[in-house]
């Protein structure tokens, strides 16, 4: 790690939380997308996050679809519902995606800090070496 390593890791931090925030709103967008029985639904997107060998901070290593069956919704006057009535619902659930997105942007936040602190106090080193 150099000189500036714990910006690197936060900001390595910050940009994993923005690819987290945005699969978060991407699966809050679509939680009321209905789809008919015999197709795909909406899933869920998850990030998933790696830590770095070098301890340089965290990486994205993928995004993954959850897998978990999407559940079904008696609406026999939707047009995309099949012979019984039913329609799939996306696989999304509300409550998970509204606390995960306070994790994120807290991780995100507190990762910004780290920046902007680290840059205050290169910069107060700077100011030092010029006096």
């Amino acid at each position: 790690m150099g000189a500036f390593g714990i910006i690197d890791v936060a900001r390595s931090g910050v940009t994993a939380a923005n690819t987290w925030l945005g699969a978060i709103s991407h699966n809050l967008a679509n939680a009321n997308t209905r789809t008919a029985t015999d197709q795909e639904p909406f899933r869920a997107h998850r990030v998933v996050l790696q830590a770095q060998a070098d301890g340089g901070g965290t990486t994205v290593s993928g995004v993954v679809t959850s897998q978990t069956p999407a559940p079904l919704a008696f609406d026999p006057n939707d047009p995309l519902a099949d012979e019984n009535g039913l329609v799939q619902l996306a696989q999304v659930d509300v409550a998970t995606e509204m606390t995960d997105l306070i994790v994120a942007s807290r991780h995100y936040q507190m990762n910004l800090r780290v920046v902007t602190a680290a840059e205050e106090a290169y910069e107060a080193a700077l100011q030092i070496g010029r006096g």
